[in-house]
């Protein structure tokens, strides 16, 4: 039982590590995907809560039955052609992308905040995903164990700060804050599906590893119901002080701000822990697609996309990302349909 519990609780923390990233941790994705939509968003982060339950469920059940080893096996079977073969590429360039672009924001970061070279960032992460990496499973799991209460903390410390120090939030205030942005619900589509892809090429492998159905689906819920908790309070910081947000990269440093330096620096390297959490769960997505793909051991696999990430992280994505998000989010939707008729059309 108690074995159970500890593997059902890591499950959901390594699900949380997967979704989170940088972009959640400070606040940038949540002001772009929900709260420039006012009181709404609340909804579409319940909407996103109900998709992670129910696609993580239909991802593992497909996963165990064919014993699917990484997301392009997932892929392959449930978009067959043309489609399929973009939505692969797109995954495999987009998480590689985004292994590079967390390579450079990780120096930058570090360089910004503490005047430390740029390359003393990107080097540390390298070496310290490495570590992890080469752990397999194991490693995952260990470090999503950890960063992801830490997480929790300091957001919940930062909440309880500020409703101690601030005027009472209620639910007819929120409705008199303005919305820039109509479309709420398919900005919350287009957000469960793109975080579903992304969550594949870490649950497909973790079914086949895990096995038991039932402590994987309970931890998926779980994590998502964390997340949706998460995400409520870090959207409810938001959105009270919208419009001061917008001005900046880190929306919720701009709240800690007010808290003193500690709680700053705690923010911070949440935000940096997050960065390295997603760069290990997405070297880890695409070592087990090349272990598959091109029958090569996994840890070469790793120090390969590692040697690919380097010189991307230098050159620049800014360009590329800003096309293949866009992108990788409209697959993402239409392979979270195509998902939902290829498990409904086994069931009939």
């Amino acid at each position: 039982m108690k074995n159970n519990l500890i593997l059902i609780f890591q499950i959901s923390a390594v699900f949380i590590g997967t979704v989170v990233g940088a972009g959640l941790a400070s606040g940038q994705e949540i002001t772009q995907f929900f709260t420039t939509y006012g009181y709404r968003s609340f909804i579409g982060l319940f909407i996103c809560c109900f998709i992670y339950i129910a696609m993580g469920a239909i991802v593992i059940d497909i996963s165990i039955k064919h014993k699917l080893n990484s997301y392009d096996g997932l892929i392959s079977l449930v978009s067959t052609g043309f489609i399929g073969k973009i939505t692969n590429l797109l995954t495999t360039t987009f998480l590689i992308g985004s292994s590079a672009t967390i390579l450079a924001g990780s120096g930058a970061l570090i360089h910004e905040y503490f005047g430390i070279s740029k390359w003393f960032g990107i080097v540390v992460m390298i070496l310290i995903s490495l570590v992890i990496l080469f752990r397999d499973t194991k490693g995952l799991i260990e470090i999503n164990s950890l960063i992801v209460p830490s997480l929790f903390i300091v957001v919940i410390t930062i909440f309880i700060l500020y409703l101690c120090f601030y005027k009472n939030i209620n639910m007819s205030y929120l409705k008199t804050i303005p919305h820039y942005k109509n479309n709420w619900l398919f900005s919350s589509l287009i957000y469960g599906g793109f975080n579903m892809l992304c969550c594949c090429g870490v649950l497909v492998p973790l079914s086949l590893e895990v096995k038991n159905k039932k402590n994987l689906l309970l931890g998926v819920s779980i994590g998502a119901i964390g997340l949706t908790i998460l995400s409520f309070i870090i959207n409810l910081l938001l959105l009270v002080n919208v419009p001061y947000i917008f001005k900046y990269q880190i929306p919720l440093l701009y709240i800690a701000n007010r808290f003193g330096n500690t709680i700053q620096i705690l923010l911070l390297s949440i935000i940096w822990l997050e960065m390295f959490s997603t760069e290990v769960s997405n070297i880890y997505s695409v070592g087990k697609n090349f272990e598959e793909l091109f029958n090569i051991s996994y840890k070469k696999s790793i120090v390969l996309i590692i040697l690919i990430a380097i010189p991307i992280s230098q050159i620049g994505f800014v360009k590329l990302i800003t096309f293949l998000y866009p992108a990788f989010a409209v697959v993402s939707f239409v392979f979270m349909i195509q998902c939902l008729i290829f498990y409904f059309r086994k069931k009939s």
